[in-house]
């Protein structure tokens, strides 16, 4: 066999391997960004091979005189084309997303911006969120589930007795029993609610919207001042107050139900003033 043929057979075999190489990295890249080339993928290698198949073409078509310069300048020419063709040309995705900038696994669903979907807007993106549907400006957590501070089972957004003991049992409002409203107060000998008591019941309220599926049972309770009749009468009128004052809250009254017990259930004695305040007041409690 001539010297031409062979060095044409060698370079020609050599080219095919290198074009496979250069295939294999454009396809390996397109799969996955996070894994790496295989050896033979490498720019190096390839223009090692490049600079192969360069001499044996440049030696095969050289005349006998010229052979090594051949080879020499076909090997010069053939490294850098090998090493740009196993080159890694493909487009890199650009993290786009201003607010997330985490890793974005494959197939996640992003908006215009390239940020993963966040449905709730709690700021945890859907693929990581475990609570989906939290509602709107709820704190949560890193798995986007409503922060729970004392750890009763009942979020911070809907518990009305944040500050439970831990391993207490509680109902469905977050407390272990009914819930004395605290300086939840009205005008002298009138159901009409104080300025105060108004600010207080638009924290319950709230809890109570972010709780829609819980009903609550308001109580009043008198001091045993006056009138037992009477006593009844107007606890009654301002379990009903408040009741009216959270309907006007969007709290509906299918949700509520009032009693008035008077100066029948005290809490402390009624010989003292520190005594019936405490014994004036309004309590909340799950209605089953």
């Amino acid at each position: 066999m001539k010297k031409s043929t062979t060095g044409l057979l060698i370079g020609s075999a050599i080219a095919v391997g290198l074009s496979g190489c250069a295939s294999s990295a454009s396809q390996s890249s397109s799969q996955s960004s996070a894994s790496s080339d295989a050896w033979y993928q490498h720019p190096l290698v390839c223009g090692v091979a490049g600079s192969l198949i360069g001499g044996g073409i440049g030696y095969a078509t050289s005349s006998d005189s010229d052979e090594d310069k051949g080879a020499s300048i076909g090997a010069v020419l053939g490294a850098p084309i090998g090493a740009m063709l196993c080159a890694d040309t493909s487009p890199k995705k650009a993290q786009q997303c201003p607010t997330y900038q985490g890793d974005i696994p494959a197939g996640v669903a992003t908006d215009a911006q390239g940020c993963p979907l966040d449905s709730d807007g709690d700021g945890v993106p859907d693929f990581r969120d475990q609570c989906p549907g939290t509602p709107a400006g709820v704190q949560v957590d890193a798995s986007g589930c409503p922060l729970d501070s004392d750890g009763d089972g009942v979020p911070d957004y809907m518990d009305q007795c944040p500050n439970t003991p831990a391993g207490a049992e509680v109902n469905a409002l977050g407390c272990e029993a009914d819930l004395v409203l605290r300086d939840v107060t009205f005008e002298f000998d009138s159901a009409k609610l104080t300025s105060q008591a108004e600010r207080i019941l638009d924290d319950v309220a709230d809890k109570l919207r972010g709780n829609e599926n819980v009903r609550v049972r308001i109580e009043g309770h008198t001091d045993s001042i006056g009138d037992a009749e009477y006593n009844l009468r107007l606890s009654q009128n301002r379990a009903d107050s408040v009741a009216e004052y959270l309907a006007s809250q969007g709290i509906s009254v299918d949700r509520m139900k009032t009693v008035g017990y008077g100066e029948q259930q005290p809490v402390a004695t009624n010989e003292t003033k520190a005594g019936r305040a405490e014994n004036r007041r309004v309590e909340l409690g799950e209605w089953k």
